[in-house]
């Protein structure tokens, strides 16, 4: 299994969003390096969703129901989605000034690479923002 980390914009698709909807498409990627991690998502890898812009945080996790298709936004065929659904909300969300001020998380991409909207973090990274989330 692997696992990612995706953000969005709240005002342009937030958590609540993807919980009401049950499930999307996560397109309108255009960085190569993005586009190469949304190829290595396989079904049912974990995805850590963060708020970027407003809120800053960590604020629940998805899962991966369909690996990378063409993207439905664009007729150019280098660009990819995937299908994620939300698995549960983080009890607190974890925040970008936490995740830099802890000594555990100094090598999580979202720190090295932030201007990435689609990212790889490791099993470890992963497992330790959830329980700062308070998810077990």
């Amino acid at each position: 299994m692997n696992y990612f980390l995706v953000k969005s914009e709240p005002f342009k698709y937030a958590w609540e969003e993807l919980v009401k909807d049950k499930w999307t498409y996560w397109d309108g990627v255009r960085n190569y390096a993005a586009r190469m991690h949304l190829n290595a998502m396989k079904v049912n890898d974990l995805v850590l969703y963060y708020h970027s812009n407003e809120g800053l945080e960590v604020v629940g996790y998805a899962r991966v129901i369909k690996e990378s298709y063409q993207d439905p936004t664009t007729d150019d065929d280098r660009w990819v989605a995937v299908d994620i659904e939300p698995v549960a909300p983080l009890k607190n969300p974890v925040t970008l000034k936490q995740i830099k001020a802890d000594p555990k998380l100094k090598d999580i991409a979202l720190i090295r690479q932030s201007r990435l909207s689609v990212m790889p973090v490791d099993k470890k990274e992963f497992d330790y923002i959830l329980a700062l989330g308070g998810v077990k």
